[in-house]
């Protein structure tokens, strides 16, 4: 396959270096385009009052992938790299190994997730992968079952573009048990900032807090909390379609 590679926790990352050496592995053509450093939690924002400044770099450990870090988001990443950077269209726009997890509402604020909507939205498949993070830091897994998946997948069968959200729980593969098509699960934030004070006497805010989730059936937290990789296939209509009758009554009201 031809593949661009990106993610949101930068160029230099272990999540994104881990699955380029996975993937250099097989029969791909690959390009990296990602950030200069973590841009995490930065959603789908793109730079529009700022230039853009791309490098070419270079890794040992994958020489025969070009590699391209950018100043910018990863959304800017992707449409960049489409563009400017790379010499081929690309089957496939893969985004990850994301360090941390990204499931039920965190889709909405991830940049990992973002890029793969941002090259969705430009009319190709993508993926994003994401690691729930423990203590194993365990990227080498989550990289292999992406090759593995690469491997059986048929993009010509493919009745629509692909969107999926790939969350590998960060365990040893021993105690992996499967994979699971999981629904898209509910997750809010609680105690959310943190109050403190600087040297100078002046408060300010840290982003912090803890997850609160909802451990249903079928959903992708309830997939990694019990050993299973979550796949999610996602779309994007954000048309409640149930509320226009609704909206048209208030109106004639």
């Amino acid at each position: 396959m031809k593949i661009l590679l990106t993610n949101d926790d930068g160029i230099y990352a272990d999540g994104i270096q881990t699955l380029a050496k996975a993937l250099a592995k097989g029969d791909h053509e690959i390009v990296m385009v990602a950030p200069d450093r973590e841009r995490s939690a930065s959603a789908h924002s793109i730079t529009i009052n700022d230039p853009l400044r791309a490098k070419e770099v270079e890794f040992k450990k994958i020489p025969n992938i070009k590699s391209y870090k950018i100043d910018g988001t990863p959304a800017d990443c992707v449409k960049l790299g489409i563009e400017k950077f790379i010499n081929f269209e690309p089957d496939l726009i893969i985004s990850g190994i994301n360090a941390g997890g990204n499931l039920g509402y965190d889709v909405l604020y991830s940049g990992t997730v973002s890029a793969a909507i941002e090259a969705w939205m430009m009319g190709y498949n993508s993926i994003a992968v994401s690691l729930v993070m423990d203590e194993l830091r365990n990227f080498e897994m989550a990289a292999n079952f992406v090759a593995d998946f690469l491997n059986k997948l048929k993009l010509n069968l493919l009745p629509e573009r692909m969107l999926l959200n790939i969350n590998v729980p960060d365990i040893i593969e021993e105690n992996l048990d499967g994979t699971y098509i999981a629904d898209l699960g509910s997750s809010n934030y609680v105690d959310t900032f943190e109050k403190r004070v600087d040297p100078m006497g002046e408060d300010y805010y840290w982003l912090s807090g803890r997850t609160t989730e909802e451990f249903s059936y079928n959903t992708d937290i309830w997939a990694v909390n019990h050993n299973k990789v979550a796949l999610t296939p996602l779309k994007i209509d954000l048309t409640n379609v149930s509320q226009k009758e609704v909206i048209q009554k208030i109106l004639k009201s």
